[in-house]
């Protein structure tokens, strides 16, 4: 039994979508970060950074005492791993996933993260920021585009990379970025999102969803300094 601490976000989705790719037993806790339930003691011991998401695995292969793993990246590298699926074991294979992986992790992530919070959340409007997050955005993506030609998914066969990208590019309107100028994208995106599992995923806690640009205890709670 896996314990996954989520909230609907796309670091949330990306493990979501996941467990509901593997089929495996679950149990999902919300952890509400509009309320600042991610900063909590209690949650803290499992995720020290105090963002989302993490797991217990309850049943590790090992056997012994359960194992807990922070940070989307390596959640999905772990349960991958695990169950021997959406990684390939080929090397050459194995690296082309894991270098999209971080790719996501490093790049797309923070950057279409930043270019949401100056487009839609920040107190006031900054046209430095906005543009600056904005433009990047728009160069990941046509990063991304030119990775997808000749490719239905990004590893070549879908995998955690697919995962990983898609709650991200789903995100894109809600940054100011049109996918008009990446035909490939959208096309990759279409595929994605017709996979029955990546819809459950995406589904699970959509009933908790919060538009944080309408809410200032939201807001003050995801973005105050510690």
């Amino acid at each position: 039994m896996i314990d996954l601490y989520s909230w609907p976000a796309p670091n949330g989705h990306k493990v979501q979508i996941l467990v509901e790719e593997l089929g495996i037993p679950y149990r999902l806790i919300p952890i509400d970060i509009t309320q600042g339930a991610q900063r909590e003691a209690g949650y803290r011991a499992i995720n020290p950074n105090a963002r989302i998401p993490a797991i217990v695995d309850q049943a590790p292969v090992d056997g012994g005492a359960p194992v807990t793993v922070f940070e989307s990246g390596a959640v999905m590298l772990y349960l991958a791993e695990k169950e021997k699926r959406f990684i390939p074991a080929d090397p050459r294979q194995r690296i082309e996933v894991l270098q999209w992986l971080f790719w996501q992790v490093g790049g797309l992530g923070p950057m279409m993260g930043q270019a949401q919070h100056f487009f839609r959340y920040a107190p006031q409007p900054l046209p430095y920021a906005i543009e600056r997050y904005q433009h990047e955005t728009r160069r990941l993506l046509k990063v991304l585009d030119q990775r997808l030609a000749g490719r239905d998914y990004i590893g070549g066969d879908y995998s955690i990379a697919d995962m990983a990208c898609f709650p991200w590019v789903r995100i894109h309107k809600l940054t100011g970025v049109a996918l008009d100028d990446f035909a490939k994208v959208q096309a990759w995106y279409g595929r994605v999102r017709s996979r029955p599992a990546v819809g459950r995923g995406v589904d699970l806690l959509r009933e908790r969803w919060v538009d944080v640009a309408t809410s200032a205890a939201a807001k003050q709670n995801l973005f105050k300094v510690e």
